[in-house]
């Protein structure tokens, strides 16, 4: 039993470049300070003292500036190259976090987080480019899920590591998580710089034909459209959930943290092996369907009482972490298939920006429902909008005919 297991996890693992594995640990090193945007809505409620409506406002600009990065940094990717978009994306976004850290106000909180979050998602198109360009077709679901690792894996660490802090001291998370992206810049530079690692571009590819623009691709923008929706049920897991684990279950910040690493850490225990028995045998929107209707379960799970709130806690996150790992590796597999290497940063993009509109939506919504309707109702509508999801997924597949 040991022996196959062993073997199971050595064939999930094995294949993939070096230059993904040096990927995955720039992820891993930056992902492990991952602590304000996971408890930022505690930050705003219990340290600046707003309510649950103006801290998910500021959550929301989270969200609009992401966009505004996504567009931009898909742009620049396809013109100066997946390397330097990381780069300095990376350096940014750890001195923008420092900066933030400083802001006392209601009104300079909100414009940083717009300016910071700019600067942070304009790395998530370039990250997506630069994962297929290292990774071959066959293993590209796979590297994506070692990247996925990786940033779980480290979301462990920072979330456990987060509460802690969270609970002494509001103001180190913002240290923490700007230091760590400098750190995460300076080895980028060390193993993956184009002068120190020959798999990596010099520069963008020459367009030396006409690009097909990702806005023609009509089954993507539908598909993109679906995206906003999920991300939106989806993102009350970091927003609205923390501060439901604080007021109405009476959680500790530490034990929140720890809830959230579960997340993290069940996902890099199982996440590879998962995929590596997984990918090929079925189209991607098929596990896309399911990952989506079990995440929706996992909201209704919260307004289950038969279980004291800690335990209702854990085994909903349980289940939202299966519904993760089935959909959202696929959902990559899904866009990189339908793209080429002159407009991959296009693509990136727009998909990035279908998880950024759902950071303004869905903080404001979430928000406002449990606010004025109870976080009951709010968990019940998102279990019936993943429903509604998974069924479109399906039909998509069955109109669309098409085997990715």
């Amino acid at each position: 039993m040991i022996k196959a297991a062993t073997k199971l996890y050595f064939n999930a693992y094995n294949g993939l470049s070096p230059s993904t594995w040096w990927l995955s640990l720039v992820m891993l090193v930056n992902r492990s300070g991952t602590m304000v945007v996971p408890f930022m809505t505690m930050y705003m409620t219990q340290y600046i003292h707003v309510g649950i409506g103006k801290a998910a406002f500021v959550m929301s600009l989270f969200g609009a500036g992401s966009i505004a990065g996504s567009l931009l940094g898909g742009k620049i990717t396809d013109k100066l190259g997946y390397y330097y978009v990381q780069l300095f994306t990376l350096l940014g976004g750890g001195v923008m976090f420092l900066v933030m850290g400083q802001m006392k106000s209601y009104n300079a909180i909100c414009i940083t987080s717009f300016f910071l979050s700019m600067v942070n998602e304009a790395f998530r198109p370039a990250n997506s480019v630069a994962i297929a360009h290292y990774s071959k077709a066959e293993n590209r679901t796979r590297s994506y899920s070692l990247n996925r690792l990786a940033v779980n894996l480290g979301w462990a660490i920072g979330g456990a590591l987060g509460g802690f802090i969270a609970g002494h001291n509001y103001q180190l998370l913002f240290w923490v998580d700007g230091f760590t992206n400098i750190a995460a810049a300076i080895l980028l530079y060390n193993v993956l710089a184009p002068s120190k690692n020959a798999a990596t571009q010099q520069k963008a590819e020459t367009k030396t034909r006409t690009v097909k623009s990702v806005y023609s691709d009509y089954v993507y923008l539908f598909f993109v459209a679906l995206q906003v929706l999920f991300a939106i049920c989806f993102f009350q897991m970091f927003t609205i959930l923390p501060v439901y684990y604080k007021t109405q279950l009476h959680l500790s910040e530490s034990l929140i943290g720890l809830i959230m690493a579960f997340n993290g850490l069940l996902i890099a225990l199982v996440e590879m092996v998962i995929v590596f028995r997984l990918e090929g045998r079925r189209p991607h929107l098929h596990y896309i369907a399911i990952g989506v209707l079990l995440v929706g379960l996992s909201y209704a799970m919260l307004n289950v009482d038969f279980f004291s709130g800690a335990v209702v806690a854990f085994l909903s996150m349980l289940v939202v972490t299966f519904g993760e790992m089935l959909s959202m590796p696929f959902m990559n597999s899904y866009w990189i298939a339908r793209t080429e290497n002159n407009n991959r940063g296009q693509y990136a993009g727009l998909f990035t920006v279908a998880w950024s509109m759902a950071q303004i939506v869905g903080p404001l919504a979430g928000g406002q429902i449990a606010e004025h309707l109870g976080y009951n109702i709010l968990w019940w509508l998102i279990c019936a909008a993943c429903l509604l999801l998974s069924i479109i997924y399906l039909l998509l597949q069955n109109i669309t005919g098409r085997s990715q």
